[in-house]
């Protein structure tokens, strides 16, 4: 597994947020389509129906933010013994019938996205949709790199590349 912007890149798909477990939401991108996942969802539409991926509610913070965050909620497990889930966001997924919105987990540590990677995802998720990327190039990617997330630049650089096509 590797993430990569708000992509969690397995060898056979790529979830958007962290892959759920179990009964827990989340969306799968195949080389065939999207699926909806959870109890509440279990849609599923190819590449030629969908219109528009896009993600609301997502935490974004520059470097220096992310990082007095990611502290602060370390000390306060630290204190208090609690843990928290990862923050949640929105993905809708249009069709011309229809809108079907999931949330999933983030799944970058500390569950803020830097505004770079964040602003490069989108663009890919527009070209996903629009055809111009399929999901069998991120996941060609994964099969030849099976050594985990990559360090920010090359996560930026990669998310470029496939924002290109």
């Amino acid at each position: 597994m590797a993430v990569v912007g708000l992509f969690w890149i397995t060898e056979d798909a790529v979830y958007l947020g962290a892959e759920p477990v179990g009964t827990a939401s989340g969306v799968r991108l195949t080389e065939d389509g999207v699926e909806a996942l959870g109890i509440d969802h279990g849609t599923y539409r190819s590449w030629s129906e969908v219109r528009r991926i896009d993600v609301r509610d997502v935490p974004v913070r520059s470097a220096g933010r992310r990082l007095v965050s990611m502290a602060i909620d370390s000390l306060l497990v630290a204190v208090t013994g609690d843990g928290e889930l990862p923050p949640a966001y929105t993905v809708r997924v249009e069709t011309a019938e229809d809108t079907v919105e999931v949330s999933v987990l983030s799944a970058v540590a500390g569950g803020i996205y830097q505004p770079v990677e964040y602003d490069l995802s989108r663009t890919l998720l527009a070209r996903l949709a629009d055809g111009g990327t399929t999901v069998a190039d991120l996941l060609a990617w994964r099969r030849d790199h099976a050594d985990g997330t990559p360090p920010r630049e090359e996560r930026e650089a990669l998310l470029r590349k496939w924002a290109d096509g």
